[in-house]
């Protein structure tokens, strides 16, 4: 069965991915870059090969999404699936339910980091991000050259993007903030792996040496390294600097504080205050 972890992009996602699957999936809880692929991604292409997919529609994957998943889900086995996708319907299309989803855990980060963040992923001045952001429409999309959409995620604004999974009853979630993860990251780390446990009728005590090797294995210095070294799958190709983007950028020096300029900070903070009062993250 499913467990998920959803994000909005550039959000905490990988990292958390790292964390999960080193503790899941390793002996001793030593982070390798080979682990992480472990942790899929839904939708993906490959998970709709045995059905006439038509990957010319925009929207074509999301008559499968409940099929992929049935059977993915045949031999009932806990997987983790990292996904961008809104908690919704298209075309009256769900994107999971209860029958094949055991609990979520949804990652968010603070809205004015992740524009900084996204400006650099994707090579977008801020308003652009802004406007990517505020998108109640948007989705993504792996494309390759070709207008390929087998890997079509719905991920409509950042707002709408959280509220989607926060609001739904069908299955158990557990919000983690980035900044406590950044902060706190075995405390935080150690709720995580209680809460899949619980939810995934793993009947095994958490490991604390595992645990601990996990979260030390896994801090942003070990994974910028390994990708200077090693390269990382989901860093993306510049068109402008004809070079590799670094995925692992600046984590925690990544502070909208020191980095917008104030007008637009103070844009942000207006245009996202409702949000940001609900996690923390304003304060007068």
């Amino acid at each position: 069965m499913i467990f998920w972890i959803a994000s909005y992009p550039k959000s905490g996602n990988t990292w958390l991915r790292t964390l999960i699957s080193s503790y899941y999936y390793s002996k001793d809880g030593i982070f390798n870059h080979d682990l992480i692929k472990n942790i899929g991604q839904f939708p993906e292409k490959d998970y709709f090969k045995d059905f006439p997919l038509d990957t010319k529609n925009v929207v074509g994957t999301t008559k499968y999404w409940i099929k992929a998943q049935e059977k993915i889900n045949f031999d009932k086995k806990l997987r983790f699936f990292k996904t961008h996708n809104v908690y919704g319907k298209i075309d009256n299309k769900p994107f999971t339910n209860k029958e094949n989803s055991l609990g979520c855990i949804y990652i968010i980060r603070d809205p004015r980091n992740v524009i900084t963040s996204l400006s650099n992923h994707y090579e977008l001045n801020y308003e652009d991000s802004l406007a990517w952001m505020t998108n109640h429409k948007k989705y993504i999309y792996d494309n390759r050259g070709d207008d390929d959409y087998g890997n079509f995620q719905f991920i409509s604004s950042w707002s709408n993007h959280y509220k989607s999974w926060k609001i739904q009853k069908d299955i158990p979630i557990k919000i983690v903030r980035y900044e406590d993860l950044l902060l706190k990251t075995y405390e935080v780390t150690k709720e995580v792996i209680q809460f899949i446990n619980l939810n995934s009728d793993q009947k095994n005590k958490i490991d604390i040496k595992k645990l601990k090797n996990s979260v030390n294995s896994t801090s942003f210095s070990k994974l910028k390294k390994n990708e200077k070294e090693k390269g990382f799958s989901e860093a993306i190709f510049s068109k402008k600097k004809k070079k590799m983007i670094p995925f692992f950028n600046l984590g925690p020096e990544n502070d909208w504080r020191t980095i917008l300029d104030k007008d637009f900070a103070e844009k942000l903070s207006e245009k996202f205050k409702d949000d940001l009062k609900e996690f923390g993250y304003f304060k007068k």
